[in-house]
């Protein structure tokens, strides 16, 4: 058996044996490595705090057998030792920890259904969440920015729950891109049962991935868990429906604690489905959106920070507030002495001097006898 195996052979036993996060298990495996964690967990040869979060399923050594009923639904188990491992987006929840945000662990690995390699999926992906119960408005809108966004070569994260997640998915899924479900159970339960064709479809395409291993019931407490993965593997998470208590008011308080990007889609006021979404933006927690746009300009996408794609840029916007000062001062028609240039500016008269032969030089002013004039720019 090669280490590689061995490693993950200990890491499916692992993943049975603890309730995630299981923070104190994680810190083991990251002293020790996981084939000797899993031997001493498995013996009861480990620390208080570890022994507590595996002594319910110490016994539980079902690790091969995992292994290949995941094989046989054609679902691997990706490992921190796999070059697919998403290490770097994950590294916010190891470094929330070390300061003391609670329930923020990694996980010790993850199963994955689907042809989607994580450490490319999570490049630039955006997390869209919102309401099980939600409205027309919100589907719709779910809808909309998982199309566009996966149009723009942006994997599109979420739950795979009814309403805003469902919705988010078949957006994306019709534009052909990326789209992957993080689940609160185990990749074969079948949960939640309308959405089974909608997950076999983005296991095709895309991935579905849990930490949970097979077999594993949906549980409240389990969805809230996964939570912390749909904040961490991506850059932003955008909240478009959500009532005052809500899961995804959770995804958006993580994701803040992770350092991450939170965005919440307005509705209507008398929306109860929007309130959460509002107490959001009011709060100042997250960053008002209406857009595909404006979420790629609030998560930095763009290449050039603060460039708004709504606004096409205009060659004047490269100048510095004086020079454009005096390129305005300028017309077109009609050249004009420096003097009158410095009054109409209000910038000193050395300066206007010393700033048009930079702007002549670049284009946007030119000399005559009598004057300078504004040479003609495009907008």
């Amino acid at each position: 058996m090669s280490e590689l195996d061995a490693e993950r052979i200990a890491r499916s036993y692992l993943l049975r044996v603890a309730e995630p996060p299981a923070p104190a298990l994680v810190g083991f495996v990251g002293e020790h490595g996981p084939v000797v964690a899993a031997e001493r967990v498995s013996r009861a040869d480990c620390p208080p705090k570890v022994r507590d979060e595996t002594a319910a399923r110490r016994a539980h050594d079902y690790a091969e057998r995992d292994l290949e009923r995941a094989a046989a639904a054609e679902t691997r188990l990706v490992i921190p030792e796999d070059g697919e491992w998403p290490a770097w987006p994950l590294l916010s929840l190891a470094v929330a920890q070390g300061r003391g945000v609670s329930g923020v662990a990694p996980p010790l690995a993850l199963w994955v259904r689907g042809p989607a390699r994580l450490d490319e999926a999570v490049d630039q992906a955006i997390a869209i969440v919102g309401a099980r119960a939600a409205t027309g408005y919100g589907e719709h809108n779910a809808a909309e920015l998982g199309y566009h966004l996966a149009s723009r070569g942006i994997p599109v994260f979420s739950g795979a729950a009814y309403g805003i997640d469902g919705a988010a998915h078949r957006g994306a899924l019709s534009a052909d891109g990326t789209t992957v479900a993080l689940l609160g159970c185990g990749i074969d339960a079948g949960y939640p049962a309308q959405h089974t064709t909608l997950l076999r479809t983005i296991g095709k395409t895309g991935a579905v991935v849990s930490e949970y291993p097979p077999g594993t019931s949906p549980a409240r407490h389990r969805f809230l868990v996964r939570n912390r993965l749909i904040a961490a593997l991506t850059e932003g998470t955008v909240v478009v429906e959500a009532g005052r208590r809500s899961g995804a008011r959770n995804t958006a308080g993580t994701a803040r604690a992770l350092g991450k990007v939170v965005m919440a889609m307005p509705g209507p006021v008398s929306s109860g489905m929007s309130a959460g979404c509002h107490a959001l933006i009011r709060e100042g927690e997250a960053t008002l959106v209406t857009s595909v746009d404006e979420i790629l300009e609030t998560a930095g996408r763009l290449g050039e920070p603060g460039a708004d794609p709504a606004k096409p840029r205009r060659r004047t916007d490269r100048l510095g507030p004086e020079a454009l000062r005096v390129h305005d001062a300028l017309s077109e028609r009609s050249p004009r002495p420096e003097e009158r240039i410095a009054a109409e500016s209000g910038v000193p008269i050395e300066r206007v001097r010393a700033l048009l032969p930079e702007l002549e030089f670049d284009g946007f002013a030119e000399r005559s006898d009598t004057g300078w004039r504004r040479r003609p720019t495009k907008t």
